[in-house]
């Protein structure tokens, strides 16, 4: 989105990444949260990563802790 002045207004809804074949979710600001969507489609949750929850409380989760 553009401002009158030209300024670029810009906001991701959603940040994933793939590292080391686990999809890391970095932010996620969708409605229906999208580590559920890929459960949905068949992604495992030892392949997921929490990754905007602290490492150390990663591990409480029902997700990967990488």
């Amino acid at each position: 989105m553009w401002k009158n002045n030209n300024t670029r207004i810009y906001g991701c809804s959603i940040h994933v990444d793939i590292i080391d074949s686990k999809i890391w979710v970095q932010h996620d600001g969708t409605e229906e949260a999208i580590a559920d969507q890929l459960i949905e489609k068949g992604v495992p949750k030892k392949d997921i990563v929490l990754a905007y929850h602290p490492p150390n409380l990663r591990k409480y989760t029902e997700f990967a802790e990488c």
